[in-house]
């Protein structure tokens, strides 16, 4: 008898509205392992705020948000990230005066739930872990820089290393590419896609451009006022009638 598959993430008609806005009005959605899933649509379709609700920077007005099998709808994002989410933003959210390792240190430590001593004890703390993870996104080399001083596309790989420095299960991106050239964000895509399967990690990421979308997702969601619309393997979403007039009739 095969065993029932169970989803790393799942959302079950989470809701969230501000004022009388309703940004995010039902969603319900599970992400299993080996996936790479796509949250798309046109701007106002709650792509944002439903990403929020994922990592636990919103907390929905109703349903309910679990990860691998277990309630996590009200805890804050530290928590999250204790029970196997990785995450990294849409802006660069990097410490610019402090080193390329301190900065994964600081991740560590705020991720466990503890403060962050740059003079402190903590400063020689989780070297190790975090040597390891600039290793794993080649970053290794710039270790000692200011983060400030690394281009725009090594501060994004600087905060997918802080992401993984956590030995996440599922990983979480928003517009993993945002402000990136074409060389960086190709880099950086191969990177991710590396990196998700030699460690099986699942990813869920949230992205503008249809290049990426499309070159990358096993899976697409395109959500639209704040519902989603289809939930398919890419081709598909590519040519529905529905995806295309939801982008006001532009091609995808």
């Amino acid at each position: 008898m095969n065993a029932i598959r169970q989803p790393v993430v799942s959302t079950s008609n989470v809701a969230k509205s501000f004022g009388g806005f309703t940004a995010v009005g039902g969603v319900s959605l599970d992400i299993y392992d080996s996936e790479a899933v796509a949250i798309i649509g046109p701007n106002g379709a709650g792509k944002s705020t439903f990403f929020d609700l994922l990592t636990g920077r919103k907390i929905p007005d109703s349903g309910e948000v679990r990860l691998f099998g277990e309630p996590v709808t009200d805890l804050p994002p530290w928590q999250r990230v204790r029970r196997g989410l990785g995450r990294s933003f849409q802006i660069s959210s990097v410490f610019r005066n402090a080193t390329v390792l301190e900065n994964v240190q600081i991740g560590l430590m705020l991720a466990r739930g503890r403060a962050w001593n740059m003079f402190g004890r903590a400063s020689a703390m989780l070297r190790q872990e975090a040597g390891a993870a600039l290793e794993q996104v080649g970053l290794q080399a710039k270790r000692d820089m200011l983060a400030g001083d690394l281009s725009y596309g090594d501060q994004r790989t600087l905060e997918l290393a802080v992401a993984l420095s956590t030995k996440p299960r599922v990983l979480l991106l928003d517009e993993p590419t945002a402000g990136m050239g074409r060389e960086e964000s190709r880099k950086c895509l191969e990177l991710i896609r590396a990196i998700a399967a030699s460690e099986r990690i699942p990813i869920v990421f949230v992205e503008h451009d249809m290049d990426v979308v499309f070159s990358f997702a096993t899976r697409v969601v395109v959500l639209a006022a704040g519902k989603v619309l289809i939930d398919a393997e890419p081709q598909a979403v590519r040519s529905d009638s529905r995806v295309k007039e939801a982008y006001f009739g532009e091609d995808i």
